[in-house]
């Protein structure tokens, strides 16, 4: 009975570290389709309609919206149409981070992108270097699109 006491006063006298400071990372994506250079393919055409186009992506994503400001990384991963009805894409991708404090580092980012809402949330289910194991959420919305082509804004709140 004493030693626990004893336990107890020793863990209130030297608290648990905190967790790690949480980060929040801004920038835009560039899903270009189209053009000489395009940093989104589709590999697969789904059997009726869009239901099922997979979409290889490697997007550039820049400080600002417009794609000759500062490069902050890429984008890399797939998008699926996974809804018969409404535009709906089932997204996993890696932000890959080539500049600035994380540069070096990536997140992974996994959930459903409903492009018909005005801001959609997604997972960050993970990363590498200074992001491994991280946990959070992303919220982007459409901010131009030039069918097919998008430029999008992301917002991620990590936990590192």
């Amino acid at each position: 009975m004493l030693l626990a006491l004893f336990l107890a006063l020793a863990m209130a006298a030297h608290p648990a570290p905190a967790s790690a400071a949480s980060a929040h990372l801004h920038f835009y994506m560039h899903d270009v389709l189209t053009g000489a250079s395009p940093t989104a393919v589709q590999v697969l055409n789904g059997p009726k309609g869009h239901f099922g186009d997979t979409i290889v992506i490697d997007d550039v994503l820049t400080a600002s919206d417009s794609p000759s400001s500062a490069l902050v990384g890429r984008a890399q991963g797939q998008y699926i149409w996974a809804s018969r009805g409404n535009p709906e894409l089932l997204v996993t991708m890696d932000v890959v981070l080539t500049s600035g404090a994380y540069a070096g580092s990536s997140v992974t980012v996994v959930g459903r992108d409903d492009i018909g809402a005005a801001v959609r949330e997604l997972a960050v289910v993970g990363g590498t270097g200074q992001f491994r194991m991280a946990r959070g959420y992303v919220l982007w919305k459409t901010v131009r699109l030039d069918h097919p082509n998008a430029v999008l804004e992301l917002d991620v709140f990590v936990n590192p």
